[in-house]
């Protein structure tokens, strides 16, 4: 093979007696892991264009006759063009289909192919509705030209919870100084993607471009983090409140506050839930709030704090090791 020294068959991954439709099922297969637009592998545009080949000789009856009977040497055993060697290898990297200039995208429509196959290839790959990132379409009309969407950009962008809570619109700079404004949606969660459409690659050959997607990172808060849909906040008391019971404020994510009723006999890591105070969904539902006990002790006690606090200790039996 022009690309390597594998076996057609094997390129595919296919036996020898496959069908065509076995053939043609394992070429879209490969091709669409292996699209150098789709797959940033610096190996997968020599595999691109090891099964493009072997799909253009095992597609045809006759070359695959000859490939079958003659092995590598199939072309030495054409008659000219007109034999089943005719025409040789695939040019410009052996695109799909036959298609000529592949590498570059800057070919027309080879002769082998047929009315629609390349479109029809493309489609099943990429989707039918309008070009996946980096791959072709069909222009008709004078020349039978060649259009390309451009590929699509990815960027972290960093929130805090406060912003991700909120959204809104905040400024967004790239690491080559072009600056964005970006429009957040309320309750955005780490790892979605906001797509600013356009903002990527340009298309050649009139082709559109593609999109710039901004991949959301959710910065630590000191105080918030999220479970789900939940929010949990820590709540400190101290203990005296969480023995006789108290209630006591809680603050929210958007800036507000809230109050809840601490129960007498509380321990540190109680849940005290607040419905509908959570992360938004987008579709005006929340989640929860929940504020979690946390029993604080002071630092440095009083004369007098210290007194009582020897005065209960010895008054209590009480045993926090001994409880279940």
């Amino acid at each position: 093979m022009a690309v390597g020294s594998r076996d057609y068959y094997d390129a595919l991954g296919v036996s020898r007696d496959a069908s065509n439709e076995e053939i043609r099922t394992a070429y879209r297969r490969l091709a669409r892991q292996n699209h150098p637009d789709v797959n940033k592998d610096p190996a997968a545009d020599d595999r691109f264009k090891e099964v493009s080949e072997a799909y253009e000789v095992l597609r045809d009856e006759e070359k695959r006759r000859a490939y079958d009977r003659y092995g590598e040497n199939w072309k030495a055993a054409g008659a000219g063009p007109g034999g089943p060697g005719g025409g040789g290898a695939p040019r410009g990297g052996g695109g799909p289909e036959g298609f000529e200039g592949f590498d570059g995208f800057s070919g027309g429509f080879g002769g082998a192919v047929g009315e629609g196959d390349l479109g029809d290839i493309f489609e099943s790959l990429f989707g039918g509705g309008r070009a996946s990132p980096g791959t072709g379409r069909r222009r008709r009309g004078a020349g039978d030209g060649f259009s390309l969407r451009g590929g699509d950009h990815e960027a972290t962008i960093d929130l805090t919870l406060e912003e991700a809570f909120r959204g809104g619109s905040r400024k967004f700079r790239l690491s080559d100084g072009r600056d964005y404004d970006v429009t957040i949606p309320p309750g955005v969660r780490e790892g979605q993607r906001i797509r600013l459409a356009g903002e990527g690659a340009p298309g050649v050959g009139g082709g559109p471009a593609g999109d710039l997607l901004l991949r959301v990172h959710l910065l630590p808060h000191p105080r918030f983090r999220l479970e789900g849909r939940d929010v949990l906040v820590d709540l400190p008391v101290a203990p005296w409140e969480a023995a006789l019971g108290a209630t006591v404020p809680v603050m929210l994510l958007d800036g507000g506050t809230a109050r809840v009723k601490v129960k007498g006999g509380s321990s540190s890591g109680t849940r005290l839930r607040l419905k509908g105070e959570g992360w938004p969904d987008g579709r005006d539902r929340r989640g929860d709030l929940y504020a979690i006990v946390k029993i604080m002790v002071p630092k440095k006690l009083s004369r007098q704090e210290r007194k009582l606090y020897q005065e209960l200790a010895e008054a209590s039996d009480f045993d926090p090791r001994a409880q279940s």
